[in-house]
């Protein structure tokens, strides 16, 4: 590889006529004494030559241009911009969401939309959803992952010479992550595996360059450059885990190769004294374990803070920690639980809510009043706790009435207790909770009952309403708690009394009629979990003023760090259900598919690989486990390749690559959850490293006759290869940006079947295409696409002076000229009923009015006549068709449909039937769900 740190002691060599049995023996025997690694030089990638900054300059201005290219493309939400962009908006307005990844990279592009000036109105809620008429910063949003996938390149070819690679090698290497389509759509999208792959490839660069200080002996141990790059490993290890849990398999990787450092330092007992490995020990413990989880949990502690108010995510959450939410705390309340207290009971183990019932009615079975659990704070949650009879008077006779428990005289002799018998009076209906041998409306098992309110105002009630308290010890605080209910500290089951089932509820929605709210049955045999119950409100009128009062305890930062990562643990291993673009990790290498991650207008995104590229580094992470297998039977045989310098450090750096490439594959077999083909972009980046330095070995190191001697050999196969690959990558680069494509250059690119993008997708020719103008470059007054002030032309450099609609084929109805479109904002009032200029006059000041996203646009002529066209005709003319209510509410209209423009063209015609190519839908992938309530 080069002369050695340190000239090794003259015995050590043969000299020129050195017998050849002696020079094997030499070469065999260690040079060093100590644990200075063979054939190692200072590869300090901050002491390159000039010329090697401007070749890595270069390569990253080529990958800049080909990042940022139409970045602004396409104007709407696409593929998982739904989750994360969704979650910037949730950011900028603080409301709490819980996701299955770590806040960093969506905090910075939350901030880098906030920066931008996005106030977080827009939801994101759909692929599709034009950007620019609410006038979103989405290009700035994405920016952020395209400036990580701009800093991959420079950071792959310092990777490459800091293991001592020509710098032809480590440009070819930072030239194949340039041209690598499936990075390349990553990056110019607002999605996380661009941030995580930059943040692994920076943690290999820093990793690397520690390690090649540290093997060149005790001389460099512990000096600022040794320090510096361990640092830095620590710090990248703590970014790329707080991205995503991906994280931990570099972490892995890292430990494995640190456990070996430390083997050969225990192992060199001539220089490194148990005081110095105490020392090596404890700096790689603080670096490498301590840096990157304190820098983990900071992020967690911006999270929180950013994250104060209540949102669609607390549900997930206990109720300490929603009591640390903004608005959702509480004042403190009485302790003590009474016959007579109003109470509100929260399920514990759902986190789905209260105790609730409202005056709607059971649609089937006892059509009785609906119980059901209800995430927020109302009134219908307050329930009177009565026992089992009435309190007695003086004489020894029954007190009738509802509110008889308010005055008695000694309230501690009515604390209800373990396995008293109790009513729960619905307060708000007049009914008492209820249950009898029906079954639910939504889980009809037989083991399941129905759970109702029963009753009227006056009705003593009847033996189906009576619950035996039954509290459970080990889940309740200690004390008090564990003999007598106490707000809040008792955790306690209601076993009803004439059928033994037991009160519970369970993650299954009721529909509609009952406002999709949580159910709750009696459940015979239930588990504990699901029918826990705990008071969190009470209020007796007989409790004095100063009665012991409790309140949530507070979890602390790391009280809710750790449930946080509990939920998020318990959540990511629940994405099981099946996804239309799910792949498994035996697919990836091969680049058997990809993801359909956007479609309009006769244009695609589809995350597909550069074949050249993945194949090629497929096949040399191969070529590695062959060479080393075969290393290892010969030297079973006594054939010592590994006394070769060169061969040794073969071994271990392409070794080094291809471990790291197996710790960010292999994990994915033991996952059951959904997988994607953006899972494998780690291991590619160790593989498109593993490629490089064989290829380096290959024309550079090994002593292959006409090669190593000639570097021109190796700038030559650096061009063709960087030109089969950039080839390669304009083929396929229609896919990637979302460019014009036309139908035969598709299929003349399609290997495979299982390449399943549409071809139909795209236009005969490009002919069909040069009247669309379908890449606006969006700026800050997007807003006036949508101008009220009148009309709007859209001109084209082509059509323009011919009268021809920009964005459209020629189509003139009816021997009319279109001109222009008009686009304007029009105000209808809440039966739909569309208002004139002095109608909104005359409201102005007295009315708020509310903006919808609706667009209808209205086709006119020369002569300012709007042209009643059909909607195929508008289609035709490439105008959107007005939205199905913008006549007024249409009680017909379906909710959940997709949208036809969000349909691949012909993909019906092109399938056996609509559920296939309804499948071929751009689908958000269910990894980034948030939790919602």
């Amino acid at each position: 590889m080069g002369k050695p740190a340190s000239a090794p002691p003259p015995s050590t060599k043969g000299g020129p006529n050195a017998n050849p049995k002696s020079e094997t023996r030499v070469q065999a025997k260690k040079p060093h004494d100590d644990f200075t690694s063979d054939g190692v030089e200072d590869n300090d990638v901050f002491l390159l030559p000039v010329s090697d900054y401007q070749v890595m300059l270069l390569v990253t201005i080529i990958g800049a241009i080909v990042r940022l290219f139409r970045i602004y493309q396409p104007t709407s939400v696409v593929f998982d911009e739904v989750h994360f962009g969704g979650f910037a908006t949730k950011y900028i307005k603080g409301k709490f969401f819980m996701d299955v990844h770590p806040p960093l990279a969506k905090m910075l592009i939350a901030l880098a939309g906030w920066l931008a000036g996005f106030n977080g109105d827009f939801d994101f809620k759909e692929i599709g959803k034009d950007y620019l008429e609410p006038a979103v910063p989405y290009v700035s949003m994405r920016l952020f992952p395209a400036i990580c996938g701009i800093l991959l390149v420079p950071i792959t070819f310092l990777t490459l010479k800091a293991v001592g690679c020509r710098t032809a090698t480590a440009a070819l290497g930072a030239s194949l992550i340039v041209f690598e389509n499936g990075l390349l759509t990553q990056a110019r999208l607002i999605l996380l595996d661009s941030p995580l792959v930059v943040a692994t490839a920076f943690t290999a660069l820093a990793f690397t360059s520690f390690t090649n200080q540290h093997e060149q002996g005790p001389t460099k141990a512990f000096d600022i450059s040794w320090w510096f790059w361990l640092v830095m490993t620590g710090l990248g290890l703590g970014i790329t885990v707080s991205i995503k849990w991906v994280g931990l398999f570099t972490i892995a990787w890292v430990g494995s190769l640190t456990l070996v450092q430390l083997w050969v330092l225990l192992g060199d007992t001539k220089t490194v004294t148990m005081r110095i490995f105490a020392k090596h020990f404890m700096a790689r413990a603080f670096c490498l374990i301590i840096i990157p989880v304190t820098f983990y949990m900071a992020m967690f502690a911006i999270h929180f803070a950013c994250l104060s108010n209540p949102g669609d995510g607390d549900g997930f959450m206990s109720s300490e920690f929603q009591a640390t939410l903004n608005n959702k705390g509480m004042q403190d309340v009485p302790a003590d639980v009474a016959f007579g207290s109003r109470v509100s009971i929260r399920h514990v183990n759902t986190q789905g809510g209260y105790l609730h019932s409202h005056p709607l009615m059971y649609p089937t079975g006892s059509q009785q009043q609906q119980i059901t659990l209800y995430p927020h704070k109302d009134e219908n949650n307050v329930w009177l706790m009565e026992n089992q009879t009435q309190p007695l008077d003086v004489n020894g006779v029954e007190i009738n009435g509802t509110h008889v428990w308010d005055n008695v005289q000694n309230i501690t002799e009515n604390y209800i207790r373990n396995g008293d018998v109790i009513r729960l009076y619905h307060l708000p209906t007049h009914r008492r909770l209820h249950s009898h041998d029906v079954r639910p409306p939504v889980s009809e098992q037989e083991w399941q009952n129905e759970v109702s309110a029963y009753g009227y105002e006056g009705f003593p009630g009847d033996a189906n309403d009576l619950f035996r308290v039954e509290i459970v010890k080990k889940q309740s605080a200690s004390g008090e708690a564990r003999e007598r209910l106490r707000t809040l500290q008792t955790k306690f089951r209601l076993v009803h009394i004439m059928t033994g089932c037991v009160l519970f509820s369970h993650k299954v929605k009721l529909p509609e009629w009952a406002s999709e709210q949580q159910e709750v049955t009696c459940a015979k045999g239930g588990t504990i979990p699901n029918s826990l119950w705990y008071i969190e409100s009470n209020y007796h009128p007989a409790l004095p003023s100063d009665a012991e009062k409790v309140n949530y305890v507070n979890p602390g930062f790391l009280g809710k760090f750790w449930e946080l990562q509990k939920v998020m643990w318990k959540t990511n291993a629940g994405l099981v259900e099946s996804h239309a673009w799910d792949s498994r990790p035996e697919s990836w290498p091969i680049l058997r598919r990809g993801i359909n991650f956007w479609g309009k207008n006769n244009r695609q995104i589809y995350l597909i690989g550069n074949p050249v590229i993945w194949w090629s580094s497929t096949l040399a992470v191969v070529v590695y486990i062959i060479v080393k297998g075969i290393a290892v039977l010969r030297w079973q045989r006594s054939l010592n390749d590994y006394s070769n310098t060169t061969f040794k450090r073969f071994d271990y750096e392409v070794g080094t690559w291809v471990l790291g490439w197996a710790f960010h594959y292999f994990p994915f077999f033991l996952m059951g959850r959904q997988l994607f083909l953006h899972h494998y972009f780690p291991a590619l980046f160790f593989a498109v490293l593993a490629l490089c330095q064989i290829y380096d070995f290959v024309t550079a190191r090994f002593p292959v006759p006409g090669v190593r001697e000639n570097p021109i050999v190796n700038k030559v196969g650096v061009v063709a290869l960087l030109a089969v690959s950039a080839t390669v990558f304009a083929l396929y680069s229609p896919l990637s940006y979302g460019n014009a494509w036309t139908k035969s250059e598709c299929q003349r690119v399609k290997f495979f079947d299982t390449w399943d993008w549409d071809c139909n997708t795209f236009l005969e020719s490009y002919d069909a295409y040069s009247a669309i103008n379908s890449n606006p470059v969006p700026s800050s007054d997007a807003a006036a696409i949508s101008s009220p002030k009148g009309a709007v032309p859209v001109a084209n450099d082509k059509d323009s002076s011919n009268g021809v609609i920009s964005g459209a084929p020629k189509f003139e109805p009816q021997g009319q000229k279109v001109l222009a479109r008009e686009e304007k904002v029009e105000y209808r009032d809440q039966d739909g009923n569309l208002l004139d200029e002095e109608q909104v006059k005359a409201l102005e000041g007295k009315v708020e009015f509310k903006t919808r996203y609706e667009t209808r646009t209205r086709v006119i002529d020369a002569a300012g006549n709007e042209v009643l066209m059909s909607p195929d005709e508008l289609a035709a003319v490439g105008v959107a068709p007005p939205h199905p209510d913008v006549e007024g509410a249409n009680q017909e209209t379906k909710k959940a449909l997709v949208e036809d423009d969000e349909l691949p063209k012909e993909a019906s015609s092109s399938k056996d039937g609509e559920k296939e190519a309804e499948r071929l839908v751009p689908k958000p992938a269910s990894e980034g769900n948030e939790a919602t309530v």
